[in-house]
């Protein structure tokens, strides 16, 4: 990320399932006090995205006419079929030179935020040293996403990045559809994983948060927290701002 920008770069903003409030406003308030040099917005994509909308058009009128409005950033760790199209609708909608950025995983910081939120409820080792002596608490993970078969393939990849953190097994789930926690569970359990985690892959806004604890109850295991404003989805939020911008050098 560039330490200056120039006034009419474009603004960072971040689209957030919901109302531009809780996690997601945390999120905005991070990015802006560790890059003040940049003009972060927030919208809610709500049903109809005119949130998103006015907010891109207000960026342009702060830019000149020629100029690019702004980068959207969605927050979200995988692609979402609701949220995908009403940005897209949004952007359109606007008028406005935007371009919208790919989700923010998989990444090996969306993994490491992941483990995080495992170690914080003891169930992961805080570290990654792989010492034969010291026994992890669980046998294998489950990772919730949402988003049915298409959202589970997509996660795949942060699956394979969490599993090397914690040299165990770990298989996605979908919360909204298949293939389901229970599955992914049986499969663990058949060769030979006792203790599982579930380890959600959201951030929040993207699913009831009920359905993490319903899951977590079903298939008999204790639950990390939903990353939520955690800083280093901060982070990947402003490297997806300034990759796009690398694109143009």
């Amino acid at each position: 990320m560039p330490s200056q920008l120039p006034p009419e770069a474009p603004a960072l903003v971040l689209a957030t399932l919901g109302d531009a409030s809780g996690v997601a406003a945390e999120l905005a308030s991070m990015i802006r006090v560790d890059n003040p040099q940049i003009e972060v917005r927030l919208a809610g994509l709500g049903e109809d995205g005119k949130e998103l909308t006015s907010e891109l058009e207000a960026a342009a009128r702060e830019r000149p006419a020629d100029g690019e409005a702004a980068i959207v950033v969605p927050l979200l760790t995988g692609p979402h079929p609701v949220a995908d199209g009403v940005i897209a609708a949004a952007v359109a909608a606007s008028g406005t030179a935007a371009r919208v950025t790919e989700s923010l995983g998989p990444h090996p910081l969306l993994a490491e935020a992941l483990h995080i939120r495992l170690a914080e409820k003891n169930l992961a080792r805080a570290d990654r040293m792989r010492l034969l002596n010291v026994g992890s608490p669980i046998d294998a993970v489950v990772l919730a996403t949402v988003g049915g078969a298409a959202g589970a393939a997509e996660a795949q990849p942060t699956a394979v990045l969490l599993a090397s953190r914690l040299t165990l097994p770990v298989l996605v789930a979908s919360l909204d559809g298949g293939p389901d926690a229970a599955a992914a569970a049986e499969r663990l359990r058949g060769v030979g994983a006792e203790r599982i985690a579930l380890s959600p892959c959201l951030i929040g806004p993207e699913a009831d948060p009920g359905l993490v604890g319903e899951a977590a109850a079903l298939i008999g295991a204790e639950s990390a927290d939903l990353l939520g404003a955690h800083d280093l989805i901060a982070d990947l939020a402003a490297r997806a701002y300034g990759s796009v911008l690398a694109e143009d050098d």
